[in-house]
């Protein structure tokens, strides 16, 4: 069993690896959103699930007329993992570019485009995460064909070991990334998997001598162990609602906690990690407690409904308490009671049968797919969190009723469980969220993100999943107008991505040419007017095109040729998937859709020596001609690239090649007193792409493959250096 044990925890490792990774360049391939990060996850379950029901229904189908060791299966399908993790990435490559011929013009946020990329993203991954599912069953199968083993707990047993691997998953992959890249770190989980099946299938030729009186006295203790299987539906649905909530509350939580602890992996990692160590803790309490019972079961399912809304308590931005220990205290309570019940219902549903245990698993796994589908289409775009995490409660709360033929709760039950419910009442109704930090407010919800719009005059904010994403600043302002007013030729037009404010937008149209723009969150640009009053008759100008997309993919199927590119992605430079447009691959296409003698234009508000060297780097291999200057106010740097040579002018040259209204325009903030000076508080302040480099010269170019900002701990980084300043 030993050897089980250590097969699942590798296999489980891999998983998760897998999950991430192949996340991450799925978004990259579909777009940067909330709701295609639940899609993956859904398809990722929907996959796992296909196959636990499949192996178990050939387990029991044809479990006597193979004439292969059922572990031999296991090794099969161990292997075809491994070889899952580098097809896919080409797979995904193939789907885009099937897309891009379907999509025509949809953009990213639209129903229909989350439709056919969630079609291609099925077909891709549900083959492979299949053979994911089928190892339980699988194994199960081995462990019961084995007559000296009791496999009355054996899915418990490989539940525990998975979800062990699977912290471990959600961990060293981020350390691994940072050295080898996306690529390289899919090779070891090939590996890996590649080393599970050939020891699985070594095991099937190894002779095994037994006594003939310890293997009876094993067959004898199994027998007397195994539980009657559990008849009726209670339990299945139990385990379908355990799988909905849980995957459907952890989309909400990304949200909550990002507000505290920013859109970092690291977040992401923390909390799907204390998700697992709870659960894992959880199902080993239950592999102790041998007969997995408990006296009043309804008590502590009507708990889950109070430990369901409490993140919101630790997410309440009044009580002091340390960012990380946040999503700990909010998560493992809940993961950790749901860790104990899952595997103990589907020992007690199967009492070993891998068929069985196959179909139980899959009814759970069908409440993971419907749950962050739920959470990211039906409750966030409508709802606040805090009322998401309520809805998700409240089936647990349901149990609170005399159902026909439920068991009577005793007097201290029925006491414990209406103070459980007051308590959840009084979290719900009591506790402040992030945007309750902002007395004066804005709250626009849709399926990518909360976006709010809060204060006054220059000290106007666009906070975004409770990320402060910009301010009213004249940063944003003469990149715009420094880069227009450099171009060899008259410009005629201009892209913007990455919206926001609307800053860049504005400044870009007071030169009197047609402007395009790309803004991932729909309800962004309904606060143009929020930030500046004349935004709606900018939007509303025939000069003006602005699209709801994910801005890297916008420029990919761009038709158009711009005379400059103006790119502010938002901070903090560290956030996840943000690298895609820092790239080389980024660049590569931004250069194929300038005009002759046009430039792109970026601003990074802040970074590391390291970051500052890879960015610099990437865009000297990308463009001949890279000119780098500090803002205005010194705060971040402007990065020109072009392929052809960028002119050297004087304050004055540039003013004479500036339209009236844009010089109106640049001058509306300061902070220099005339445009001359205002121009030359950047002139006097350039730096050469060789000293940026010089910075950190072993640093290699950011690359889709090694996202060099996202990924920074070993480099010895902090997540407080890489944040906006």
């Amino acid at each position: 069993m030993d050897w089980y044990f250590g097969f699942f925890f590798v296999s489980g490792f891999c998983s998760v690896l897998y999950e991430v990774i192949w996340l991450r360049l799925t978004v990259a391939q579909y777009g940067v959103t909330i709701a295609m990060t639940s899609i993956v996850l859904s398809v990722f379950m929907a996959g796992i699930g296909a196959g636990s029901w499949i192996a178990g229904n050939v387990a029991r189908s044809y479990g006597d007329r193979i004439s292969w060791p059922p572990l031999r299966l296991y090794a099969a399908t161990e292997l075809l993992i491994g070889i899952a993790s580098l097809t896919v990435p080409l797979e995904l490559l193939a789907g885009r570019s099937l897309l891009e011929s379907w999509s025509g013009g949809m953009h990213t946020s639209s129903a229909a485009y989350y439709l056919a990329s969630g079609i291609l993203v099925a077909l891709t991954l549900i083959p492979w995460c299949a053979c994911m599912g089928a190892t339980v069953p699988l194994a199960m199968w081995a462990i019961r064909a084995d007559r000296r083993f009791d496999s009355s707990q054996s899915f418990s047993l490989l539940y525990a070991s998975n979800t062990m691997g699977a912290i471990a998953g959600a961990i060293v992959p981020l350390f691994l990334i940072e050295m080898y890249g996306f690529h390289g770190t899919l090779q070891v989980g090939a590996c890996l998997n590649g080393l599970i099946a050939l020891a699985a299938l070594a095991l099937t030729f190894a002779r095994r001598e037994q006594k003939d009186e310890s293997l009876a006295a094993r067959q004898q203790a199994a027998a007397a162990a195994t539980v009657e299987p559990l008849r009726g539906s209670g339990a299945l649905v139990l385990l379908f609602l355990t799988g909905f909530a849980t995957m459907g509350m952890e989309v909400i939580w990304i949200r909550l906690y990002t507000a505290f602890a920013g859109p970092l992996v690291y977040t992401f990692a923390l909390i799907l990690a204390s998700y697992l160590a709870a659960t894992v803790t959880g199902a080993t309490i239950y592999r102790q407690d041998r007969r997995g019972r408990i006296r009043d079961a309804r008590v502590a399912w009507i708990f889950l409904g109070l430990l369901s809304v409490l993140p919101l308590l630790t997410a309440d931005p009044r009580l002091a308490i340390p960012n990380p220990l946040r999503v700990v205290f909010g998560v493992v309570l809940v993961s950790g009671v749901i860790g104990y019940l899952t595997p103990m219902l589907v020992d007690r549903w199967s009492g070993g049968d891998p068929h069985r245990a196959g179909n139980a698993y899959a009814i759970n796994v069908l409440g993971c797919i419907l749950g962050p589908l739920f959470a990211s289409f039906a409750l966030l775009p409508n709802f606040s969190e805090r009322t998401s995490l309520a809805i998700f409660s409240l089936p647990w709360f349901a149990l609170i009723l005399p159902w026909r033929g439920a068991k009577r709760l005793s007097k201290a039950a029925s006491v414990l469980t209406y103070a459980g419910a007051v308590a959840a009442l009084l979290v719900v109704f009591s506790v402040h969220d992030f945007s309750s930090s902002f007395p004066n407010r804005i709250v626009l919800r849709d399926s990518t993100a909360t976006v709010i719009a809060t204060g006054t005059g220059m000290d106007r904010k666009l906070i975004t999943n409770g990320v402060s994403m910009t301010v009213l600043t004249p940063i944003t302002k003469m990149m715009a107008h420094f880069s227009l007013a450099s171009l060899n030729h008259s410009p005629r037009s201009a892209l913007i991505i990455c919206f926001g404010m609307g800053t860049t937008y504005r400044s870009a149209f007071s030169w009197g040419i047609p402007v395009a723009g790309a803004e991932l969150v729909p309800s962004v640009p309904k606060l143009f007017t929020y930030y500046h009053e004349d935004g709606g008759q900018i939007l509303a100008s025939p000069r003006s095109r602005l699209a709801i997309d994910d801005g890297r993919r916008f420029l990919e199927r761009s038709g158009e040729k711009y005379d400059v590119i103006l790119l502010d992605p938002p901070p903090p430079v560290s956030a996840a998937a943000s690298s895609l447009l820092y790239s080389e691959e980024f660049y590569a296409t931004a250069k194929r859709q300038l005009q002759p003698g046009g430039i792109l234009a970026q601003w990074l508000p802040y970074a590391d020596n390291a970051l500052l060297a890879s960015v610099t780097r990437s865009l000297v291999d990308s463009f001949p001609h890279v000119r780098i200057f500090r803002s205005v106010t010194g705060q971040g740097w402007h990065f020109f690239a072009s392929m052809d040579p960028i002119p050297v002018r004087t304050a004055n040259e540039m003013l004479a090649r500036m339209p009236a209204p844009a010089i109106t325009d640049m001058m509306e903030w300061g902070p220099g007193k005339t445009p001359q000076e205002q121009l030359q508080l950047m002139l006097s302040n350039e730096l050469s792409p060789a000293q940026m480099i010089a910075r950190a010269p072993d640093v290699p170019a950011l690359r889709d493959d090694f996202p060099v900002n996202e990924y920074f701990i070993l480099r010895g980084g902090t997540m407080e250096n890489m944040k906006f300043r």
